[in-house]
């Protein structure tokens, strides 16, 4: 499996998305959202790959609830996300 690092260079139009999505979510009252379904919502309104081919792996979605907490203060806690015990990636 990629790393998270390598998977977000490769589709860098996930987490444009997924930052959309969250946005959106907090913009209409809610304080917690479940990074997963963020994920459903990108698949059910963005074709990544184009044409019928779509694909995201759901692997990658608590890496993507990090990183946007990491990124925005305001998004502090807004994703549930266990504590890593290891290091799974490289910090970006």
């Amino acid at each position: 499996m990629k790393t998270f690092e390598q998977y977000h260079r490769e589709h860098p139009q996930i987490y444009k998305a997924f930052v959309r999505y969250a946005l959106q979510a907090k913009q209409k009252g809610f304080v917690n959202y479940s990074a997963k379904s963020l994920f459903e919502i990108i698949r059910w309104h963005t074709p990544i790959k184009g044409g019928d081919v779509f694909k995201i792996n759901n692997n990658y979605a608590p890496d993507y609830a990090r990183k946007m907490m990491q990124e925005y203060e305001s998004f502090k806690g807004f994703f549930r996300v266990r504590i890593l015990k290891a290091k799974r990636h490289e910090t970006i």
